[in-house]
């Protein structure tokens, strides 16, 4: 199969039938491919051979067995386990147990919401006990605060006892310490009786260093030509690639019944196909469900390649790092290409990008105008995985900031009718760090560790690699873990209530709660004051002040009457120092008018 050609699922891996267990491999590597069975212990026990059917499919069917049979392939006298195992139980190197596909899911998908509010989650810090099932305990919760949707970070298993999930190497097996397929089958479940959606984070644009066994099936899966910081690059315009990338989503979206995927770092897939991997495989998932929802991760700013992958939404990191500078001064790594000031803010927020072909820093033109996109097609967040987890101590936002402004911040994000994304912990100003942490084997763990050093060696504010967290330590990632008894706090407390109001103003009001046009925002600067609004179509609007300077009267701004909400109190009319304000306004015009 080429890409231009009909695609069908080839059902790899092992499968029940009523028969028994029916074994699939495709290789081009081996000429004697046979399976072996192994104990619950570990140790292995019988074998048998595969016949070859043609065209490098092998296939048997060994009568009696059931789920839970655990098994590995041999490939001319090698064991390897099955990238196409649906559960790993004792890790990606060891056997693969057949799982029954049965599950009673006890509610369907909820409708798609008027607006999104995204809940990113890492499984593994969300809770202290980091599974499957506990993360369905705190399900509530996000149901109270307001968000929509849950985003998970990826689960696809890889190597270790924790990581964040980006190097996984088996697209159908879900990590095993999280827990069984079924729990976070449950988890699903219960999530959408609630009402909320999940998305599942997935990475098809490269595979882990350790683990991947794809390429000794066949070296058809993998592009030598093309060679990425993970290795050779996947080859999306052959046949193997292709429907291992497109069976493995649908097996998310199917089996465990996840509403949509974000697909990560679009930018580093490299398909010259007529028909892009991702276009193919939004283009399968839709067939089945119309609603399905899919979001790029892509730096590009290139409206021309969210076109072709065939995606809803996209990461638009400019917001972010605008943000970040505005709030912490930071002007390191790709910080440098963002000034701390108003009106770069303001060109963001009416563009969508700020990059929209301008030269960005020493690599040449980013981006172009994609300001006839809906503002709800572009992702927007103060905090999400990488820019927390990819700082030296895995500080946030609200650790390198003043709380005064992380909270005018937070109004800001919520108030604006782009698709807000909210990272786990980031509603009560959570304490703990979300540090970048792996458990892989002694060797490259020391690579990793030593390279995490490297990269912020030339850091201004980091100088010294004592400060960097040593990401193989297990203390790193315990001390990632959310501690949801501190929300309790005062200081937690006030900023969870200001996200629980952000949120119920952005669901009911009249004009928030609408997924707006870009004819119906608007914003500017005056001094160190940034005015944004927004209107409907009868002019009923509504009006947020950010005040970044010295404190100002309301007075000041036409229509800054009847207030809403207000991230710090206001001293009669006069807004301090780093707040933000909400106002009613009725029957005001755009552009803004600014009072003299």
């Amino acid at each position: 199969m080429s890409s231009g050609e009909k695609w069908a699922p080839r059902q790899l891996g092992a499968s029940l039938t009523d028969e028994g267990v029916r074994f699939r491999v495709f290789t081009t590597e081996a000429a004697d491919v046979e399976v072996e069975l192994f104990h619950s212990s570990g140790e292995p026990g019988e074998r048998k051979r595969l016949a070859c059917l043609a065209d490098g499919l092998f296939e048997l069917l060994w009568p009696g067995l059931g789920p839970g049979t655990l098994y590995q392939f041999v490939l001319d006298g090698q064991n390897r386990p099955d990238p196409f195992a649906r559960f790993l139980p004792l890790g990606v190197h060891g056997p693969a147990e057949v799982i029954a596909p049965e599950f009673v899911f006890q509610h369907h998908s909820p409708l798609p919401p008027a607006q999104r509010v995204f809940y990113e989650i890492h499984i593994g810090t969300f809770t202290e006990e980091g599974t499957y099932e506990a993360a369905s305990e705190r399900l509530a919760a996000l149901v109270e605060l307001g968000v929509t949707t849950i985003e998970l970070m990826p689960v696809a298993a890889f190597p270790g006892r924790w990581g964040w999930g980006y190097d996984g190497v088996a697209g159908f097996a879900p990590f095993a310490p999280y827990g069984r397929p079924e729990e976070l089958k449950r988890l699903i479940d219960r999530a959408h009786g609630l009402g909320l959606e999940v998305v599942l984070d997935v990475v098809y644009n490269h595979f882990g260093p350790d683990g991947n066994y794809l390429g000794a099936f066949s070296q058809r899966y993998f592009d030598p030509s093309v060679e990425t910081p993970w290795g050779q690059a996947p080859r999306f315009a052959d046949a193997p690639m292709r429907s291992y990338v497109i069976e493995s989503a649908l097996h998310w979206l199917d089996e465990f019944r996840f509403d949509g995927l974000r697909f990560d770092g679009c930018h580093a897939i490299f398909d010259t196909s007529a028909l892009h991997i991702l276009a193919e495989v939004a283009g399968h998932a839709r067939s089945g469900n119309p609603n399905r929802f899919f979001v790029a991760e892509d730096e590009r700013n290139d409206v021309r390649e969210l076109e072709r992958m065939g995606v809803d939404a996209v990461w638009a990191d400019d917001f972010h790092h605008v943000m970040h500078v505005l709030m912490t001064g930071e002007r390191d790594g790709y910080y440098a290409g963002y000034e701390p000031n108003l009106s770069e803010l303001a060109r963001t927020i009416e563009r969508g990008f700020l990059y929209e072909g301008q030269p960005f820093l020493d690599r040449g033109p980013r981006g172009r105008p994609a300001d006839w996109l809906s503002p709800s097609a572009f992702i927007y967040c103060l905090e999400n995985h990488d820019q927390v987890g990819n700082r030296p101590t895995g500080s946030r936002l609200s650790h390198a900031s003043h709380i005064d402004a992380y909270r005018a911040a937070s109004a800001l994000l919520l108030f604006l009718p782009m698709t807000p994304l909210l990272f786990m912990g980031q509603e009560w100003a959570a304490s703990s760090p979300f540090c970048y942490f792996t458990d892989h084997e002694p060797e490259l763990g020391k690579a990793v560790s030593e390279g995490r050093r490297r990269e912020f060696a030339e850091f201004r504010g980091f100088q010294g690699s004592a400060e960097v967290a040593d990401p193989q330590a297990e203390a790193t990632y315990r001390s990632s873990q959310l501690n949801w008894s501190e929300r309790e706090l005062k200081e937690h407390a006030g900023v969870l209530s200001l996200y629980q109001q952000l949120l119920a103003l952005r669901r009911s009001d009249p004009v928030l709660s609408q997924p707006g046009t870009r004819s119906e925002l608007k914003a500017e600067v005056d001094g160190d004051v940034l005015i944004v609004r927004r209107k409907t179509g009868d002019g009923t609007a509504r009006l947020l002040l950010l005040n970044w300077g010295e404190p100002r009267s309301r007075r000041d701004f036409s229509g800054a009457d009847t207030l809403l909400l207000a991230s710090a109190n206001l001293d009669g009319d006069t807004l301090p120092e780093k707040s933000a304000a909400i106002f009613e306004v009725q029957n005001s015009p755009l552009p803004i008018a600014i009072r003299p």
